[in-house]
């Protein structure tokens, strides 16, 4: 997250005021439905153009270079932007760069819905709290507390191991937390747990 978030209201940093704010917030949960489009439609529309599934994905995260390039070259910013994101790759772009790279890295379902979800669900959360003014050790501990549940839902609905739910919920959180003036939280949030898991893959026997 850029540092500018942090000491402006991200309200006013949005294109379009409170309307671009809540737009932002729902494009990022809509994320939310990229795990059940990639397993249940994904295959079968790389299939009709002549693709592996992760030739489809590589597809996808290139197209998406090339539209945040243009975009930034003109220096635009669309509705429910941050006013900063003119100059800079959008959070947006740094959370799809982040969920492509799990689909390529790690694309499991055990895997792929929890990393995916601590994300779409995670980041609106913690700037949620963060905006109605919550201590930072309220909005670690509520946030983490959440993420604890989404990981815990994921083992009993995709497998995801148990005990991840004890590291990887915090983890989420503690990756966000960075504040890098370029690189945005979006990709954090996914790209270091995922680094995590590969981590521990080869000592891992998912049931």
């Amino acid at each position: 997250m850029s540092e500018h978030v942090e000491l402006t209201n991200p309200v006013e940093l949005s294109v379009g005021g409170m309307g671009g704010h809540i737009f932002r917030r729902s494009i990022h949960l809509g994320m939310s439905f990229l795990p059940l489009i990639y397993f249940d439609y994904a295959e079968s529309v790389s299939d009709k153009i002549g693709l592996t599934l992760p030739q489809f994905v590589s597809v996808a995260i290139f197209t998406l270079f090339v539209l945040e390039g243009l975009r930034l070259g003109f220096g635009i910013t669309i509705y429910g932007q941050r006013e900063y994101e003119a100059n800079q790759i959008s959070a947006l772009g740094w959370g799809a760069f982040g969920i492509g790279m799990v689909f390529l890295m790690a694309p499991t379902e055990a895997y792929a819905w929890p990393l995916i979800l601590s994300l779409s669900l995670g980041d609106p959360l913690l700037g949620e709290l963060r905006r109605r003014g919550m201590t930072s050790r309220d909005v670690i501990v509520t946030s983490t507390v959440f993420l604890f549940f989404v990981w815990i839902a994921c083992w009993h609905l995709f497998g995801t191991p148990f005990w991840m739910a004890f590291i990887f919920a915090p983890l989420c959180i503690a990756a966000e937390w960075p504040r890098l003036r370029y690189i945005d939280d979006n990709a954090t949030m996914v790209l270091i747990p995922l680094g995590m898991i590969l981590l521990f893959e080869p000592f891992l026997q998912l049931i």
